[in-house]
């Protein structure tokens, strides 16, 4: 049964000339920026963005702020299946890897792994089995095994040979705050990580990554407008240098600034108490264009395809792989 599924990681680099695979996830950030006529002018944007917000951020012994820039490479999980002879190949997971280029020092620096989290998993979770659970009723509910298969892929990543062969740290998953919850501003401040927050409740998506074996905080960096919610193993604060941090930061709040612009590029800044809105119509446009509406279109049709080529043909193997996991 161990043999069953075996990790195979892929990288790619995420510049301007970026083309996304056949097997990335079309709703996935970065791939969803490299479509159609304008996506060699998105990535330019992108990147610039990345750069001059990691540079603002890192402001030490960087009078010009142009002392660093940001390379990013998309690492591509697949998961490798034997069963019954046959050989077969799954794209389970798809995150991004920052590398700190220091100019002033001729140097590369190793950033942190994560960042974006990309999975057809989690689509089918969300978009194909919550959906069909909750069909005809009255209220809303989750399964009780509502994403353990996806958690313990995971989790089996992290732990793989594969895996500690080419990462020296734990991932660090940064996401948008949920815009349900109401987040409200603790007294706590880190110099990069900056002012934290606390939720009222927690979110579906926060249980959901925190069966993957990760806690999360909530922090609103200097001079951003929202908090961003980290998702990560062990210790957030200790465990990850200043620039590391930084990486993430830049990467992942210019990539919100294009998404959600409504909360991470509104032209008020998130007080004491705060609800993030989607509807908030005092926000401003980056010069990076997405389309949103086509965007969850597709998350439906991929959770679709998760069903019908990993999900029911390997239903058995994965319940069985999967309970062996969790005990």
């Amino acid at each position: 049964m161990t043999n069953d599924f075996i990790f195979a990681i892929n990288s790619i680099d995420f510049d301007e000339n970026y083309h996304p695979s056949d097997n990335t996830r079309a709703t996935t950030n970065f791939a969803n920026l490299a479509r159609g006529a304008s996506r060699q002018q998105n990535l330019r944007n992108t990147l610039m963005m990345i750069n001059n917000r990691f540079n603002a951020l890192a402001h030490w012994d960087n009078p010009k702020s142009n002392r660093y820039s940001v390379e990013l490479d998309i690492i591509s999980v697949d998961m490798k299946i034997n069963h019954q002879g046959t050989e077969s190949s799954f794209p389970a997971i798809e995150v991004l890897q920052t590398t700190i280029v220091d100019h002033l020092n001729n140097k590369r620096i190793e950033g942190i792994l994560g960042n974006n989290f990309s999975s057809y998993v989690r689509d089918y979770d969300f978009s194909v089995r919550l959906k069909e659970h909750n069909k005809g009723q009255t209220k809303f509910s989750v399964p009780s095994d509502f994403g353990e298969l996806h958690a313990n892929i995971f989790k089996s990543f992290v732990n793989s040979d594969a895996y500690q062969k080419n990462f020296t740290k734990l991932p660090v998953i940064c996401l948008s705050v949920s815009d349900n919850k109401i987040y409200h501003r603790t007294g706590n401040e880190h110099p990069i990580l900056g002012v934290e927050y606390q939720p009222n409740e927690s979110s579906l998506t926060e249980q959901y990554f925190k069966k993957m074996g990760l806690a999360v905080r909530y922090f609103m960096p200097p001079n951003s407008v929202a908090p961003l919610a980290f998702h990560f193993f062990g210790d957030l604060l200790s465990d990850y240098t200043e620039l590391e941090l930084i990486s993430t930061i830049s990467t992942m709040e210019s990539f919100q600034k294009i998404y959600r612009p409504e909360i991470y590029n509104a032209n008020a800044v998130a007080g004491e108490y705060y609800q993030p809105s989607l509807q908030n119509p005092d926000h401003s446009l980056t010069q990076v264009f997405y389309d949103r509406e086509e965007r969850n279109k597709l998350a439906l049709e991929q959770g679709k395809f998760t069903e019908e080529n990993f999900i029911k043909p390997y239903q058995g193997l994965l319940e069985q792989w999967s309970a062996k996991h969790a005990a």
